[in-house]
């Protein structure tokens, strides 16, 4: 019989659900019945540890019962309210993000995910200064709607050129370095003198806002080299800028820390948020706005809105989510267990494997950049990395997988001893492919 609900699963997923950045024909995806903690399994009871957080959301974990209960709870008293109203659950929940965030901040704006925050953003941005255009970097992904695809700067943004006022730069990252720089001081240093000039050239008097994700992450888990994200807001200040940081990924626990720019000493203009806040258990994201922002519309109209803005299920899961994750110490779970098992195993494999090329990460948010040759630094090739991803699989595993990298993301949950065992399946995987390999 469950073999069945796995059958019939995969079925009406091939008949009738278009996936996003897929060519429909081939795919095959696995169905997933249940979960909990760092873990998920099939209809079968095959279980598989979740070390993708399945799109870098599931911060607290599967199924955690505290959040679960919450949103039933809400559902028994008000399953839905539109954002015209006054909501006790959505108040709460603009107070925990709130807590969170530098002082400064004291409004939340609501959205149903990461993409239409950082549309909202940009926005808010273009509102208050009065300036139209928006500078993001050439590595990031902000999401896929009219203007967050447009500030993406990989592939996606190519077919979706549909948004106005956008101009891209390089960011630093010193193991492809644009600036033939030698140290991460000077990937830093070159990058910001780099930037500077790009907002020199596209006029400083024309620029709404700088937009960057804090640490890069689909883009490959881009650490932030000492003093760039400082270097950044001193330039945003110079030229009377606006600094947006986008958390959507990266926020609520992922880096060890509320934030992931708390550990950089800045403080940004708006923050966009959703993943983490409540581990997707209900679709939701959001700005939170610095105050002179704030201001700028409190006689003046803001010119936007979402139907499900501040969804009370949604204010529930993020007020239970970051209630647990307070008590129950998960961010700091995931600072210690990414300084003293996944950091330290991952540097281990690397030690072990001439596949791969550099680790690289913080907290449960990591990189495996993957390499033909360590010298050149040839990137590995899409067969090879899809080789990986069905060892993984076959022993149990459920990886992250971009372009030549394996992101290790976990939930902030997870165990020293998930953690061991993770290790062991990517060793045995690195080698199977390797064997073939060299």
């Amino acid at each position: 019989m469950t073999e069945d609900l796995d059958a019939r699963a995969r079925e009406l997923d091939r008949a009738h659900v278009f996936h996003s950045w897929s060519a429909q024909a081939g795919l095959d995806l696995m169905p997933i019945a249940g979960g909990s903690g760092t873990t998920v399994w099939d209809h079968a009871g095959t279980r598989f540890l979740d070390f993708s957080s399945q799109l870098v959301n599931v911060n607290i974990g599967h199924q955690h019962p505290a959040v679960v209960a919450a949103i039933r709870d809400q559902a028994e008293t008000l399953a839905t309210i539109g954002p015209a109203t006054a909501n006790l659950t959505r108040g709460e929940a603009a107070v925990r993000i709130l807590d969170k965030a530098p002082a400064g901040f004291s409004k939340v704006f609501f959205t149903n995910g990461g993409a239409d925050a950082i549309e909202n953003a940009i926005r808010m941005a273009r509102l208050h200064t009065g300036r139209d255009t928006i500078l993001s970097t050439y590595r990031s992904y902000h999401g896929n709607t009219g203007a967050a695809i447009v500030a993406t700067g990989d592939w996606r943004r190519m077919p979706n050129q549909y948004a106005r006022g956008h101009a891209h730069f390089f960011g630093p990252y010193l193991y492809r370095t644009e600036f033939w720089a030698t140290s991460p001081e000077e990937e830093s240093a070159r990058a910001l003198q780099h930037l500077e000039r790009v907002i020199q050239s596209e006029g400083p008097s024309t620029i709404a806002a700088i937009l960057l994700e804090s640490i890069p992450g689909t883009a490959g888990i881009l650490v932030p080299p000492p003093g760039y994200l400082a270097g950044v807001r001193a330039l945003a200040d110079r030229y009377d800028i606006l600094l947006i940081l986008d958390e959507v990924m990266a926020g609520f626990g992922r880096t060890g820390r509320w934030f992931a720019f708390d550990g950089h000493g800045v403080v940004p203009d708006l923050i966009t948020f959703a993943k983490g806040v409540n581990s997707g258990y209900v679709p939701v994201g959001g700005v939170i706005i610095s105050d002179p922002i704030s201001a700028t519309f409190d006689d003046r109209v803001f010119p936007g809105g979402l139907t499900y803005s501040g969804h009370p299920l949604a204010a529930a899961s993020i007020v239970a989510a970051l209630d647990a994750m307070q008590s129950e110490g998960i961010v700091d779970n995931a600072r210690r267990v990414g300084a003293e098992a996944i950091g330290p195993g991952l540097a281990e494999l690397a030690e072990r494997h001439p596949l791969i090329g550099e680790v690289r990460g913080e907290g449960v948010f990591w990189a495996l950049e993957l390499v033909a040759d360590r010298d050149t630094r040839e990137p590995v090739g899409a067969p090879v990395i899809g080789r990986l991803k069905k060892e993984l699989v076959s022993r149990g595993l459920i990886p992250f997988t971009a372009d030549n990298r394996i992101h290790v993301v976990p939930p902030c949950v997870v165990t020293d001893d998930e953690v061991a065992q993770a290790m062991s399946i990517y060793h045995e995987s690195l080698t199977s492919v390797e064997d073939d390999l060299f």
